[in-house]
């Protein structure tokens, strides 16, 4: 079964957010309002409200990395994670998790980065050579 997600967040600044989302990570813009507005993330809808932002911690333990939860991201082919990885670090991005190969040899392997939105939204970008791999155990 095929699916789009949809996930709304709460934001800080929606001109911030209309930079980074479409203009940094390249998300096409939707519908908006003057309290909202809606991207698409990598096939998915973000839907991206004023208010205050989900608390955050580092207790996700996963490989060698204590990651920031809750987070949301997205799973792309391995050539689209690599043209995105090279976009962040072209635009200065600030990352959480540099970019890196997680699961080395394992099933399940992937490239993976994570970094904040300007609102402190945790964001992980996974990239796979094989979407068979994503569930492999």
């Amino acid at each position: 079964m095929n699916s789009v997600f949809h996930l709304a967040l709460h934001v800080r600044d929606l001109d911030a957010t209309r930079d980074f989302y479409g203009r940094v990570l390249g998300c096409a813009e939707g519908r908006s309002t003057d309290t909202w507005v809606d991207f698409d993330f990598f096939g998915h809808q973000l839907s991206l409200h004023l208010g205050e932002p989900f608390p955050t911690t580092r207790t996700g333990k996963v490989g060698d990395h204590m990651v920031m939860m809750p987070h949301m991201g997205a799973v792309l082919p391995l050539d689209a994670w690599l043209d995105l990885s090279a976009r962040l670090e072209r635009e200065g991005i600030d990352f959480d998790i540099p970019p890196v190969i997680r699961f080395a040899g394992e099933p399940g392997e992937q490239r993976t980065m994570f970094f904040f939105d300007p609102s402190g939204n945790p964001i992980e970008i996974k990239g796979f050579r094989d979407f068979d791999a994503i569930f492999a155990s």
